[in-house]
């Protein structure tokens, strides 16, 4: 009976259980509460964490080594090799691009001079035509118009009286001589040549004048007036009649 009636008094000695309320607004009002400094002074502050050390590695650690020498020459080395490559492969693709471009235009302009050398009998029957006056009016226009579109594309005539004769874009059908030129030179246009570009469609056909030399020319003069004149010279004709000569009057 006394260990029972001991419990209760035990009981009643213990604290009693005390409830702070700590909100900052007040639920009834609704407005903020003023803040106890005595309950301030209770409130125990965060701990703080302590601070790793990022000073450096602790002590008595040893620190780390870099890679070593050669492995870092290899790597150098293995750089130099693939920069050298990529060089490499960049200048054969520039020189690839350069010759398609070249093969491309090359095809190009070999289509439009086969095509400009299948016209070409047609400007020569449009050039005989201006020659003998029968091209005019709108015969003339059209001509004129085609002839024009053709030099734009490339066409070029040439072989004039005059140029110097050139084998290899003159054909020489003609040969004279004369002391008037001094060299080989085209006097004479049978058939005008054409080139498309760097490219020669057809040749001109002239009639070429070599030089000769004066001297020759006086002496061939020289000797066929001797062989007409005879044995002596010609008397000058007296009342329109020819003198006699001695063989007449050895005749007589």
């Amino acid at each position: 009976m006394t260990e029972r009636q001991s419990e209760p008094d035990d009981e009643r000695e213990q604290e009693p259980v005390v409830v702070r309320d700590r909100r900052k607004i007040d639920p009834e009002t609704g407005e903020l509460r003023a803040v106890d400094a005595s309950e301030e002074s209770r409130e125990v502050p965060p701990a703080q964490q302590p601070q790793a050390d990022t000073s450096g590695n602790a002590e008595g650690e040893p620190e780390e080594a870099g890679p070593p020498a050669s492995e870092v020459a290899d790597l150098r080395r293995q750089l130099e090799e693939r920069t050298a490559d990529l060089q490499r492969v960049q200048a054969e693709y520039a020189n690839y691009r350069r010759r398609v471009d070249r093969e491309r235009d090359a095809m190009a302009d070999s289509g439009k001079a086969t095509v400009v050398g299948d016209l070409l009998p047609l400007l020569d029957d449009l050039e005989r035509a201006e020659a003998h006056g029968d091209l005019t009016g709108a015969f003339k226009a059209v001509a004129d118009k085609l002839v024009g579109v053709l030099e734009k594309a490339g066409l070029e005539p040439f072989a004039a009286e005059g140029d110097e004769f050139d084998p290899t874009i003159h054909e020489a059908v003609q040969h004279s001589t004369s002391p008037d030129v001094e060299g080989p030179t085209v006097t004479t246009v049978l058939r005008r040549g054409y080139r498309f570009g760097d490219r020669v469609l057809r040749a001109a056909l002239v009639g070429v004048t070599d030089h000769e030399p004066a001297a020759a020319s006086a002496a061939t003069a020289a000797t066929g007036a001797s062989g007409s004149a005879g044995d002596g010279p010609v008397d000058p004709p007296v009342n329109g009649e020819l003198p006699l000569t001695d063989s007449d009057e050895n005749q007589r």
